[in-house]
């Protein structure tokens, strides 16, 4: 990969990454500024629009924590290769997904791996 692909790629997740600080600080601010309501469904209706909100946070922070490694794969050189296989993942890939550490055939296998493991363990 090219040193344009690569800052592309930089700038995409920074700017990414910024929007997902920007969305979980609305979350927080949102949650401190809650007063209790009296009304019992008013609580149930928020307690339920917080559940997702926190689930939905919950999965930003992990991606954030994904968008800080690909920084990192960028900034060493390894940014674009498969962790497993070692050959390039390929730009149509990262384009869908710029944190992807596998290229698609190694993610497959992983995907089918998870499939039967959870398959033996009966879920």
């Amino acid at each position: 990969m090219n040193a344009t692909q690569l800052d592309f790629f930089r700038q995409r997740l920074l700017s990414e990454r910024a929007e997902l600080e920007a969305h979980l600080k609305e979350v927080k601010m949102a949650i401190a500024s809650h007063e209790r309501d009296s009304d019992e469904a008013d609580q149930a209706s928020f307690e339920e629009e917080l559940r997702l909100a926190l689930r939905q946070a919950d999965r930003e922070s992990r991606l954030m924590t994904n968008i800080d490694s690909a920084l990192k794969r960028i900034e060493s050189g390894e940014y674009g290769f498969c962790e497993e296989t070692g050959e390039p993942i390929g730009i149509p890939r990262l384009l869908f997904r710029p944190t992807a550490k596998l290229c698609i055939e190694a993610k497959e296998r992983q995907e089918r791996k998870e499939h039967h493991y959870r398959k033996a363990r009966g879920e």
